[in-house]
């Protein structure tokens, strides 16, 4: 797929058939983004993208990867250059979390978790860098947790934790090429990925716990992080770099408990 270059900025969001990635890709739609949404439902993110409220000549493509796998991201992001010619914006939404304590962990799970959360947003800032290079500029927005401050399950934790340590090694080697590099971290967000695994009352149990250690006393919304996503993609934030927002109301400063 060839088509000629765009002139408007390009934005790659991983993970966007999840609650989180559709309202990531609709605000930065509205925002007059050209919106390549990715995923590994590629059915699912076929059907955002005819959701989606274009501008005349603004333009989304949806395509299929699997951030777990090295050759799937370099395919995705030539299928996203050819369509495109360039690619200003890569949100890393894209995750996986098989859940389990120090006791009871699997390394086979530990090993897809560290490919997808950790080596998939590294890899696929690998393979943008050169239109980055070429343009001047770019965005990098990466989706971590409170939990990297709090604790938690330990292979997760640890993908999020060393996704902030990536955040800030990509800020300083992106630098010279004006690229900023960023964290968003949300407090705990009702939705189909943070709910899998867990029986209703052990979920409505830490969704209690997590309003009571919220100092401004709710849950995250998609929207809360869609317009944070916004202002890091923005000019506004132009000289913001290597910093992680917190999204949580308040509940950084809190333990984990029973989350």
């Amino acid at each position: 797929m060839t088509t000629a270059p765009t002139d408007r900025r390009v934005a790659l969001i991983t993970g966007a058939a999840g609650e989180l990635g559709r309202a990531i890709c609709k605000r930065l739609c509205k925002d007059g983004l050209d919106i390549v949404a990715v995923d590994l439902n590629l059915e699912a993110t076929e059907g955002l993208v005819q959701d989606l409220m274009l501008e005349p000549g603004q333009r989304a493509l949806a395509l299929r990867a699997d951030l777990g796998d090295a050759a799937s991201i370099t395919t995705m992001v030539e299928q996203a250059g050819a369509a495109f010619g360039r690619i200003d914006v890569v949100v890393n939404n894209a995750a996986v979390n098989h859940r389990g304590s120090l006791y009871d962990f699997d390394p086979t799970q530990w090993d897809h978790m560290m490919a997808v959360n950790l080596r998939g947003p590294a890899l696929l800032c690998q393979q943008v860098a050169p239109y980055w290079k070429k343009q001047r500029s770019g965005r990098v927005i990466n989706m971590v947790s409170r939990c990297w401050v709090a604790g938690g399950p330990p292979a997760y934790v640890a993908c999020k934790a060393g996704l902030v340590g990536l955040t800030r090694s990509m800020a300083r080697e992106l630098a010279p090429h004006n690229v900023t590099v960023n964290a968003i971290a949300p407090g705990l967000l009702p939705s189909a990925f943070t709910q899998e695994g867990r029986d209703l009352e052990s979920f409505d149990a830490m969704v209690e716990g997590s309003i009571r250690n919220t100092p401004l006393k709710r849950l995250t919304t998609p929207a809360d992080i869609a317009n944070t996503t916004a202002f890091l993609a923005s000019h506004d934030a132009a000289f913001i770099t290597a910093e992680v927002i917190h999204v949580c109301g308040g509940s950084q400063l809190a333990p984990f408990g029973n989350g």
